[in-house]
């Protein structure tokens, strides 16, 4: 029994270690990036898969039951939100940066 707990532990830990790093590369990512969309692309990957990691080894350290089901929820709903709120940041930036020609190219796709 005591072997369980330790390798739920050990997998518990990777996970951890995994999704704080991924978090720590978005934050220093932020930091590096000199345009815009480049911030918003690594803040929205690195974010979404640093807490998908880290929140599942909060439900690994937890166990099975009805807080396991809160965090799967909460990762559910930030892998639906985050994406679309970054894109919709992004598009913003797109439509009222005048400069942005001069710092990315942007291809604009005709709605027809």
């Amino acid at each position: 029994m005591i072997i369980l707990q330790w390798l739920r532990f050990i997998i518990a830990a990777l996970l951890m270690l995994a999704g704080l790093s991924s978090l720590f590369a978005a934050t220093v990512g932020l930091f590096r990036f000199k345009y815009v969309l480049n911030r918003i692309h690594v803040a929205a990957k690195c974010d979404t898969f640093g807490i998908l990691l880290t929140f599942a080894s909060l439900m690994v350290i937890q166990g099975w039951n009805m807080v396991s089901l809160k965090l799967l929820l909460i990762i559910v709903f930030i892998w639906i939100a985050n994406p679309v709120s970054n894109h919709l940041v992004a598009h913003l930036e797109v439509v009222t940066n005048p400069k942005n020609g001069e710092e990315y190219e942007v291809i604009h796709h005709d709605a027809h």
